[in-house]
């Protein structure tokens, strides 16, 4: 097992599915009357997180916990970095304070693997800048091989803003690792040139949403990332969902047994319709309850399970 999760090409397709074998292990644990194991009992695990998050902050800290590790959840706000203290000197705080894995998510790229090497524990990358986010492409395939019984051979469209966004960088990694065929979809202006062969060697570009779906097992709507853009990709945001939201009557020219995905949170109405995201087919609800199977079988192998 790896020492550290910083990106999803740090996983091999052995690792990868330990680790998808593992969470649906740790996924029995939810119907439980009593939701812990004692496998992370006196371990330490700090979340360490510079951007605003809901879901991943939570996610991991309710993995820890069921795992009966001891949770310090460390805020920018309010802390030393408001006053000027660096990552590295965060991070040598938290070496004193004995940290055995630090997950991070901060708004530079590349930080979660400057944090690697600065403290001895492990670290797992919750996302950092437009970079990467490991546990979510995880969690996304996990939840695709629960629904789809499989994931080589699967044909996966990643619709949106891939500019900006560090789930369609893990996920194109990961899903292309492990088999299936990922086709990323969207405006030119929020599709980087040369993407798809930098990530992936068969991973597949189109601006035509319309003439992707029929042929999709799996597509994965993207949040656009207003906050992030500091210009104008698109003339509007009617404009973007006539083009590339995903509707009713778009859902219906997918394939009878094809899902829909997304990381959330989402612009409804834009990317995704109510409809939609509301719909069988939709598996956002499933994705949050899988996310804390994922993170509680990577922090149990990066720190628990490595002789397992």
């Amino acid at each position: 097992m790896i020492r550290h999760l910083l990106s999803g090409a740090d996983l091999d397709a052995a690792t990868a599915t330990r680790i998808l074998d593992t969470a649906a292990e740790m996924a029995t644990v939810a119907g439980r009357e009593v939701k812990k194991l004692p496998a992370l009992r006196g371990r330490t695990v700090v979340n360490l997180f510079y951007e605003d998050s809901t879901r991943t902050r939570i996610s991991f800290e309710a993995a820890a916990k069921r795992l009966s590790a001891d949770v310090i959840n460390f805020s920018a706000k309010g802390s030393s970095v408001a006053k000027g203290e660096s990552l590295k000197d965060t991070a040598l705080t938290l070496q004193a304070m004995g940290a055995d894995a630090v997950v991070v998510r901060h708004p530079a790229s590349g930080a979660a693997h400057r944090l690697a090497e600065w403290v001895d524990g492990s670290v797992v990358n919750a996302g950092d800048g437009t970079h990467e986010h490991p546990t979510q492409a995880l969690l996304d395939a996990y939840t695709m091989r629960s629904r789809l019984g499989r994931l080589a051979g699967l044909s996966v469209a990643v619709v949106g803003d891939v500019l900006h966004s560090r789930v369609a960088r893990s996920n194109v990694l990961l899903l292309s690792t492990l088999g299936a065929k990922v086709t990323l979809v969207g405006p030119p202006t929020l599709i980087p040139v040369d993407i798809a062969a930098a990530l992936a060697p068969g991973t597949g570009v189109c601006y035509d949403l319309d003439a992707v779906l029929p042929g999709s097992d799996v597509v994965m709507m993207l949040r656009v990332q207003r906050e992030r853009m500091g210009d104008s990709y698109f003339p509007s945001a009617r404009e973007y969902a006539r083009r590339y939201g995903l509707d009713g009557p778009r859902m219906r020219r997918l394939p009878e047994h094809a899902i829909v995905m997304h990381p959330g949170p989402m612009n409804r109405g834009m990317e995704i319709t109510p409809e939609v995201a509301d719909s069988p087919r939709s598996t956002i609800v499933e994705q949050v309850a899988n996310g804390v199977s994922v993170r509680m079988a990577v922090l149990y192998l990066l720190l628990g399970g490595n002789n397992a």
